[in-house]
């Protein structure tokens, strides 16, 4: 069997694209999103109807330019997860705007309004998951959402403070992002490269899976941003992988053996709870860690710079006459 087909067996695979026929291809069971998929996807061929489909929906909108962009750029989301919806059996993640994540009550209205079009589309709350970065006001927003049957995954997360927070807070699903804890570690102690037994990102996943199940927290742990299948190896057994095209044709075309690295009832958890974590002591440890301080931000910045770019794209488009 390869690597693809025994991870299957522990691990909930989800595929880490906006890519709709390499969703096909490998047949995930959830599918995640973000600006910089979506740039990409928005650009393809294939995917011109979804683009045109918002652009008409956006040029309909009474306002100006400005609540014509945004209607075009959630409807696109919407639009992108709908067809993907229609190959996955679960669930598809799709992301509030970056330029929101320091702002509580804004994301909540985002939120609200996505769920909404999907609903108004025919599409459960159920089979969606809201993207929100791993802030302070993230966290809150999500807390909120969640009491509403609005599930979210928490995203951009790269410290045990933030996973704290997280399940202190009730959401569904966090996404730690191991690939990024990696390239700043390398680049750090001025490496080429880190053993993937030894790798960080790696050993902060298995930390934070540890504590969940130790502690009996309900909010799922989803391994994202890989740099290549060791990382992936290590985690085997986590709740689920968000993992790329080009890892998961590795991991088809691999044949070995897969050993289960993590399980619920394993014993090795960490079970002692720490003190609540208030704003400011929140503030606090992500400041003490350089690491996730860098990387937070860095990941905010580089998903509403992707944002800018796709709006540069449709806006071109929405300005062109209606059937054009």
């Amino acid at each position: 069997m390869s690597l693809l087909d025994q991870l299957r067996a522990m691990t909930v695979v989800v595929a880490d694209t906006g890519d709709i026929e390499s969703i096909a291809r490998y047949k995930p069971r959830d599918t995640t999103t973000n600006p910089s998929l979506l740039y990409k996807a928005a650009q393809m061929p294939q995917y011109q109807h979804i683009v045109q489909d918002a652009v008409a929906f956006a040029q309909s909108v009474d306002g100006d330019r400005k609540a014509q962009l945004e209607a075009c750029m959630d409807k696109l989301a919407v639009g992108f997860g709908k067809e993907i919806l229609k190959i996955v059996p679960g669930r598809v993640s799709t992301e509030v705007d970056a330029r929101l994540s320091f702002d509580t009550e804004a994301t909540i209205a985002k939120a609200r309004h996505l769920i909404g079009l999907y609903e108004a589309d025919g599409v459960g709350r159920d089979r969606i998951l809201i993207k929100i970065a791993s802030t302070w006001e993230g966290i809150k927003a999500a807390e909120k959402l969640e009491k509403e049957g609005i599930h979210c995954n928490l995203t951009l997360l790269f410290s045990y403070p933030q996973a704290v927070a997280c399940a202190e807070a009730g959401v569904t699903l966090i996404s730690p992002f191991v690939g990024r804890i990696l390239d700043w570690h390398l680049k750090d102690r001025g490496v080429k490269a880190i053993p993937a037994t030894e790798d960080p990102g790696v050993e902060s996943v298995q930390r934070i899976y540890r504590y969940y199940k130790a502690n009996g927290y309900k909010t799922e742990v989803m391994g994202a941003s890989f740099r290549n299948i060791g990382e992936i190896v290590e985690l085997a057994g986590c709740d689920l992988l968000t993992i790329s095209p080009d890892l998961l044709k590795q991991l088809q075309e691999t044949d070995e053996t897969l050993v289960r690295k993590l399980s619920p009832t394993g014993n090795e958890g960490e079970s002692e709870l720490p003190p609540p974590l208030d704003e400011k002591g929140f503030r606090w440890l992500l400041n003490e860690d350089p690491m996730a301080t860098e990387k937070l931000s860095g990941g905010i910045r580089s998903f509403a710079a992707d944002i800018v770019s796709l709006e540069k794209l449709v806006s071109k488009l929405i300005d062109q006459p209606v059937g054009v």
